[in-house]
């Protein structure tokens, strides 16, 4: 006689599950576009979810959105202070960051030329060549003395062989301008 098998049953899924699951998901996309509040926010709601091991995850990120509401915004007295500082990442190497607060100070102050020299040396150690000269130039224009800085500037050794590098910083005698006397902000 032919054994019966029971039909299998349908895994019905918890909709508290799912909803845990979508929150989660939220909580984290909006954690990694750094909107702590609302990441927080929708890791709570997994709280209460069915799964541990979701609530566990959950705890974890909640704890790292509550480290960064509670950090201060960095608050600058002036853009040469801001400027310090994002020369400051670009020394210890967090370029992301660095860029970051350039593209900030070039938007409140687009002809600084110390803002566009900075953002160039940067574009120049990210390997980005094109940028760096472009800026480069952009930043001598507004300055020329900046041309005999960068002469000296370990930053731009990537671009020390580029004949392009080389006209920018040695133009034909006669269209060089003498370095203007300036104060130079810290750092470059």
């Amino acid at each position: 006689m032919p054994l019966k098998l029971a039909p299998k049953k349908q895994a019905v899924e918890d909709p508290r599950h799912t909803q845990a699951v979508q929150n989660y998901e939220s909580g984290l996309r909006a954690l990694q576009e750094r909107k702590f509040e609302k990441a927080k926010g929708h890791l709570q709601k997994v709280l209460t979810g069915p799964n541990k091991s979701f609530v566990d995850r959950a705890q974890v990120h909640i704890l790292t959105c509550e480290k960064h509401l509670d950090e201060p915004a960095l608050q600058f007295k002036s853009t040469e202070e801001h400027y310090d500082y994002a020369v400051s990442l670009i020394n210890t190497g967090d370029y992301v960051t660095a860029r970051e607060h350039l593209d900030k100070l070039l938007k409140q102050n687009p002809k600084s030329e110390y803002v566009l020299y900075g953002l160039a040396a940067l574009h120049c150690l990210t390997g980005h060549v094109e940028e760096s000269l472009a800026t480069l130039d952009e930043a001598i224009k507004v300055r020329p003395g900046l041309r005999f800085q960068a002469r000296n500037d370990g930053d731009f050794q990537n671009l020390a062989e580029d004949p392009r590098f080389t006209e920018l910083l040695y133009p034909d005698p006669g269209t060089e301008s003498e370095p203007e006397e300036q104060e130079e902000p810290s750092a470059y």
